[in-house]
């Protein structure tokens, strides 16, 4: 297990999967010859905290006599009842024992606190939702009610996925998360810091890179490096990841090196592999890649030009190896289908481009290279990547983390997917072009794809235009059309506040979004308020979008969120709970038909969008002629062909008649003899699984060379157009 090279993650993020940072740079330091391990200590202490154990412990630390609420006392009365039942039901939520949702789901087995208060208004969810999918919520909302003591009781900071989140947000100053540094371990510091202990006596590193994702990290990231420090001053420390990426960019504050040696940004590959060479007296600190430093009592930045960065193809395959992955927990906090989508289940992640092909949203960091730098790779090489994580992890399910995954690509992987006959789940997320054609939605569905989620934002045609998203709330609702129609889950990230946004902009939004809720083109939806970011246009000119910053002044420590002044007057704030209340509602097919007015304690102005307005979209009818370069791909198994002989009125024909079936149905068209022939013997041809992919040009002149005639006129009408139902898509 000795590796000189330690990557590991701090309490906490998800924890029902790995978060991938590590796992990436471990799959990169494999191709470089560098031994290294990686821990997720998030679920780690999750578990040590969560189990018989651990609870004995927590509520020994805890003296009933305090001064607590009536929730954290009705929990010490019943500490018996869930020291008795917290290792059934965590191996519940890993998955080794689920006839005990029969069980939960009788809701006299789990003590229950505050947290199940809410379940009252939620009984009219739990419909939609299977017996396993209410017992997890339920256990859920357990490990909730033991979260809330230890906040009140133990460690103010605990929450699962955001330890000590407020610290870490937008800290422009250093002076409070060093304060906390200085204070006594809390348990649940002491619980991390002795598995860290355990862990580099087992390693024995010259090098830790800790990976802090989110402000919820930071806190716990500073424990650890703080304690190697004191107890391992040898070993050298780094800190990476998204945290650092968008927050630390002007970092100025000589006080962070007490704990950390070094601090990289962007992309890790060879940041990494230069600390390594360092650490191993190859290269000076003047060959450093994008990295923070002390020197001479001053915080410096040394980018090495002449270091050039990895392209995609040359990263490797990420390596999940050494992670708990049989450990993982698999809870639905909220009951909304895209969020237990990525709270549930073992998802391998996986990147289908480096940065985003779109690069123009003007609320998006698109100034930093993560999102600047665009490079896709291959589908090949994703599908090999997919093959290889399947045989470490044994998981099937994977989720892409792109910004935004590239619909070309995903045509790609998708037709790759179903050649090499691969068994996979996947789902991305995306943005609502007018690339999501019907027949490339069948394909994704086809392939393993299901479920999407993309930024509606604002559902304001104005206000899309103003944030450069290159689409319109009518092309959103088609394109969800789509994806709904060939059963793929859409969820959409919705934004209010955004600069001069009115009040009446803000209520037509919702409008907007009940209408495709009524509609049924939107399953999963979640509201967001806007925040503007350092890095993003919005950021960098605010008055060519009509805001002020608040303050020009850049703080020490932290700087990506920044305080601004909407001179518009709009109280975005106050719409804040009713559009997630409603939102709630609609996700349940409850109340759609409400007056928006009903939501909100405020006045509030009428919706100008015609109450008909995204049906009367959603029903035009649609005709896209195929482009020749569009490419012509079967993906059914070729049909039964059978020549008949019709005679009316003294005339008799032959009729070609082709039974095509599906795996749920069977599918029959009659045409005439010989395009009826051509048509069987072309679907050979269009096999996805043949090497060459025919283009509709290619299938034109193929027909044409037959002899036959308005190729247009039996290709684009009734039969053969609905042919998609048995796999012939035009994409």
């Amino acid at each position: 297990m000795s590796a000189p090279v330690f990557l590991l993650t701090p309490p906490f993020t998800q924890l029902n999967t790995p978060y991938p940072a590590t796992a990436y740079l471990k799959g990169f330091l494999n191709t470089r010859g560098i031994a290294s391990y990686q821990a997720d200590l998030g679920i780690e202490v999750t578990l040590a905290l969560f189990c018989k154990e651990g609870l004995q412990e927590l509520f020994a630390q805890i003296t009933i006599a305090g001064e607590w609420s009536d929730n954290a006392r009705r929990i010490l009365t019943l500490k018996e009842d869930y020291i008795q039942t917290i290792d059934a039901t965590v191996s519940f939520l890993q998955g080794h024992d689920p006839t005990l949702a029969h069980l939960i789901c009788k809701r006299n087995y789990l003590p229950e606190a505050s947290r199940f208060a809410q379940l009252d208004d939620l009984n009219w969810a739990f419909g939609s939702m299977g017996m396993q999918d209410k017992a997890k919520h339920l256990a859920t909302m357990y490990l909730e009610d033991l979260s809330d003591l230890i906040v009140e009781c133990v460690d103010p900071h605990f929450g699962f996925s955001r330890y000590a989140e407020r610290l870490g947000r937008s800290a422009n100053s250093f002076d409070e998360l060093y304060s906390e540094l200085q204070k006594e371990n809390t348990y649940i510091d002491r619980l991390l810091l002795n598995i860290l202990s355990k862990k580099m006596s087992e390693v024995q590193p010259k090098l830790v890179a800790i990976s802090v994702p989110f402000p919820g990290n930071l806190f716990a990231a500073f424990r650890c490096a703080q304690w190697i420090r004191k107890n391992q001053p040898g070993v050298t420390v780094v800190m990476g990841g998204g945290f650092p990426n968008t927050e630390l960019r002007s970092l100025s504050d000589a006080r962070v090196f007490e704990f950390f040696d070094f601090i990289t940004l962007d992309d890790g590959e060879a940041p990494v592999e230069q600390l390594v060479k360092l650490v191993q007296g190859e290269i000076t600190e003047d060959a450093l890649k994008r990295t923070f430093m002390l020197r001479e009592g001053q915080v410096a930045y040394i980018n090495n030009q002449q270091c050039s960065d990895y392209k995609q193809g040359q990263v490797g395959t990420p390596d999940y190896s050494d992670f708990l992955l049989d450990k993982y927990i698999s809870a639905i906090e909220i009951v909304n289908p895209m969020h237990s989508l990525w709270s549930d289940g073992r998802w391998n992640k996986l990147t289908m481009a480096h940065g985003c092909y779109w690069g123009k949203c003007t609320f998006c960091d698109i100034s930093l290279d993560y999102i600047k730098i665009y490079e896709p790779i291959t589908a090949q090489l994703l599908c090999d990547r997919m093959e290889q994580i399947i045989t470490q992890t044994g998981q099937n399910g994977f989720h892409f983390v792109d910004e935004a995954a590239p619909p070309a690509l995903m045509r790609a992987l998708a037709i790759e997917i179903i050649k090499r006959k691969l068994t996979v789940t996947w789902w991305t997320n995306v943005r609502f072009e007018k690339s999501f054609t019907r027949d490339l939605c069948m394909l994704l569905k086809a392939s393993g794809c299901i479920a999407v989620s993309g930024g509606l934002e604002v559902a304001s045609d104005r206000l899309l235009e103003l944030i450069q998203k290159g689409i319109t709330v009518a092309q959103v609702a088609k394109v969800n059309q789509h994806f709904t129609e060939a059963g793929i889950m859409v969820h959409a990230y919705l934004m209010y506040g955004f600069p001069t946004q009115t009040a009446q902009e803000t209520i037509d939004s919702l409008e907007m979004v009940r209408q495709m809720f009524k509609a049924g083109v939107l399953q999963s939806a979640f509201w967001h308020q806007f925040a503007m970011t350092a890095h993003s246009p919005v950021g960098l000119e605010p008055s060519r979008f009509g805001v002020k910053k608040e303050s020009e002044r850049v703080g020490t420590f932290a700087n990506n969120d920044i305080v601004h002044i909407d001179e518009t007057g709009t109280d975005h704030d106050a719409f804040s709970y009713g559009l997630k209340k409603s939102l709630l509602n609609y996700m349940h097919g409850a109340m759609l038909d409400e007056p928006l007015h009903k939501w909100f304690d405020f006045k509030t102005p009428k919706p100008s969008v015609a109450p008909d307005y995204i049906a009367n979209v959603l029903t035009q009818e649609e005709y896209n002629s195929a482009k020749p370069t569009s490419k012509v791909v079967y993906l059914g198994k070729l049909p039964a062909l059978e020549i008949t002989t019709k005679s009316k009125k003294g005339n008799t024909w032959e009729v070609a008649s082709l039974t095509f079936h599906t795996r749920r149905e069977t599918v029959n068209i009659k045409v005439d003899k010989a395009p009826g022939e051509w048509l069987a013997a072309i679907l050979a041809l269009l096999s996805v699984e043949n090497i060459k992919t025919y283009t509709m040009q290619e299938v034109q002149a193929h027909y044409e060379a037959a002899g036959l005639e308005d190729f247009e006129l039996f290709w684009d009408n009734k039969p053969v157009n609905g042919l998609y139902k048995a796999g012939l898509l035009v994409l």
